[in-house]
């Protein structure tokens, strides 16, 4: 039997969520919620408080029945998840088509009203509103509309566009369920050779912070989360984004996180900022802290999210967060998909076994832990003595606070239909396709001025081998079969990088040099020999594009975008008005020589960070 709504006495509506006939405090939609949720936290078996710490990575099915074939096989289900172990904090990777995403959560819902006290499930997710494809960090908008990454928003530098933005993807969110955004990503993209910089907002601290919080302002819809908002987790705390060498800390050859610019306050801002606006999770990163002093101590070394210093010290003690901090994915077991695997990110702790790296965890100041199947390690640890049971309460009051504010307990239903009409509207996917375009950054080449090619006049004929019959006809341009008839070639291709595949999910983030190899600069070369060159170059990270711009008219940067969207730049259709976002460096000796946590630091760059699109003139 599950919870269905009920009337009180004096006709208040509620759910009656323990099916006891009685309207009970937390199940009162007119208490304030500190109240509901003191009054739930003291009904709620150990097993179920373990429960709620706990956010794992659930399968959706195919069709949108709560016991359908998983899209990801090997998982174990939902329903096992939320009847067995209460976990009620649901990841999700793939999702199948928006009328069943909603009907698979309106199914879990039903589970969850029918278990226990009835907690609700909340639905979270990484970014998914752009081309990138990283179970790691982000997947690609699929059914959603489609907008440039995040550091195209950074090109873009427009706290009302990303507002915008983030407005639309909440409405896109709530249609088929998903009340947790696990993001923004507030780290600054200081060392060029990081993978994961194509998520952030750019190298500008300043700016990272004025659109994360313009970021969660669109995701709440408001000043406040309400039933109408999406919950935001920002990450990595306390910035992520000065890696040595610029590897990952996904990786064990990736832990290390380095000031030598002592630029430790300049990668915190972003947060400081989020958090004075108010934000209701904040993830910490994997990194480990070389050489770093606080306040005169040196800080442990070990990962930010075993690390009592910063998530207590400084992010509660220092900065007053109040809110949930939950690890990011993997702390404490290793990982396995696909044939590979990836060790526990128990950077600093490896030594610690499982239930250790928890207590530590714990003793850190978090509150949940994600990518984990399996609460035992906190039973254990209270029932040994080890950790009370008022540290539990503790994290489980905050994380219960945000399920009230979003509404859950009062309604956590969506309308199957609506999903359909909503996600992915002609309306958003017209926005983010603008978005894509705007973003773009033209860059002057060295072969002939800009204005002599750009913008492509109609009829113009094309020699452009990566770009569909389809998009040049709609464009208005004619295919060249051969550089030489053509009047312009324009070639598509992407920021270079050094390919590895020995780790689970390695093979999605993009590191090692930036530098073209000399095939690549020799094909462009020959093309321009034949042909004037516009390179459109996808930059997830930067890209050294000194050897090439001798052969280009122009290099277009985009940061996620289709190739109606390049085109439509091209054409002239939609200015670019974007602004690079980060420094393109010269040479690989100068990102050898530069400082990871200091912004353009790479001497001599072609470009500097803030370079705005080159001025496009259509001829009278």
């Amino acid at each position: 039997m599950t919870a269905s709504p009920s009337t009180a006495p004096d006709g208040t509506r509620y759910r009656d969520l323990n099916r006891n006939g009685v309207m009970d405090p937390y199940e009162d939609p007119r208490l304030p919620i500190a109240e509901r949720v003191a009054d739930l936290v003291g009904r709620l078996s150990l097993e179920e408080k373990a429960g709620l710490m706990i956010q794992t990575i659930v399968s959706v099915t195919r069709d949108g029945e709560v016991d359908g074939t998983p899209m990801m096989p090997g998982r174990t289900s939902a329903r096992e998840f939320i009847v067995r172990s209460h976990i009620t904090h649901l990841n999700i990777h793939q999702i199948p088509e928006r009328r069943s995403m909603a009907r698979w959560v309106n199914g879990l819902q039903r589970v969850a009203a029918a278990s226990g006290h009835g907690i609700p499930v909340t639905i979270s997710t990484d970014p998914r509103h752009s081309f990138t494809e990283n179970w790691g960090a982000s997947f690609t908008a699929g059914h959603l509309s489609a907008w440039p990454e995040p550091i195209g928003m950074g090109a873009l530098a427009d706290p009302g566009f990303v507002r915008d933005f983030a407005d639309i993807a909440r409405r896109e969110y709530l249609a088929v369920g998903i009340r947790s955004a696990l993001h923004p990503t507030l780290d600054v993209a200081t060392e060029p050779r990081w993978a994961r910089q194509y998520s952030t907002f750019g190298q500008d601290a300043e700016l990272v912070a004025r659109l994360g919080v313009a970021y969660v302002d669109g995701f709440e819809g408001g000043d406040r989360l309400t039933a109408a908002s999406v919950a935001c987790m920002a990450k990595h705390f306390p910035g992520g984004g000065p890696e040595k060498d610029g590897e990952d800390p996904h990786f064990p050859y990736g832990t290390d996180q380095v000031y030598p610019g002592d630029m430790f306050e300049y990668h915190l801002e972003p947060f400081r900022r989020v958090i004075e606006r108010g934000v209701p999770a904040i993830m910490p990163s994997y990194g480990v802290p070389r050489g770093l002093v606080l306040n005169g101590e040196r800080v442990e070394e070990v990962g930010f999210g075993f690390n009592h210093q910063i998530i207590t010290g400084l992010l509660r003690e220092t900065l007053g967060f109040e809110g949930v901090v939950c690890t990011d994915w993997g702390l404490v077991t290793e990982s396995r998909m696909m044939g590979k695997q990836l060790p526990p990110r128990s950077w600093g702790v490896e030594h610690l076994t499982e239930i250790e790296r928890v207590r530590k965890a714990l003793d850190a100041g978090c509150d949940q832990f994600g990518g984990e199947d399996d609460p035992a390690w906190i039973l254990e640890l209270v029932r040994s003595g080890a950790v009370p049971e008022s540290r539990i309460d503790a994290s489980v009051r905050r994380l219960l606070t945000v399920k009230f504010e979003l509404g859950l307990f009062d309604d956590p239903f969506v309308d199957e239909d609506a999903a359909g009409e909503i996600v992915g509207s002609a309306e958003f996917r017209t926005a983010g396709a603008a978005a894509q375009s705007r973003s773009m950054v033209i860059l002057p080449g060295e072969a002939l001025a800009v204005d002599a090619v750009l913008p492509l006049r109609a009829g113009a004929a094309v020699f452009a081998p990566d770009l569909s019959d389809a998009a040049l006809e709609t464009a208005g341009l004619r295919r060249a079969a051969v550089p030489a008839d053509a009047d312009v070639a324009v070639l598509r291709t992407a920021a270079p990088y050094e390919p590895r595949d020995h780790f689970m999910l390695e093979a999605s983030f993009h590191a090692g040099s930036l530098a073209f190899d000399d095939a690549a600069v020799e094909e462009v070369a020959a093309l321009a020999a034949e042909a004037p060159v516009l390179l459109a170059v996808h930059l997830d990270r930067p890209a050294l594009i000194a050897p090439l711009l001798p052969h280009t008219a122009a290099v277009v940067a985009g940061f996620g975008a289709s190739e109606t969207a390049l085109l439509d730049v091209l054409t002239g259709r939609v200015p670019a008005a974007g602004r690079l976002p980060f420094e393109l460096p010269r040479t690989m000796d100068a990102v050898l020589a530069a400082r990871s946590d200091v912004p353009g630091d790479t001497v001599d760059p072609v470009f500097v960070a803030g370079t705005p699109t080159a001025r496009v003139v259509a001829a009278t």
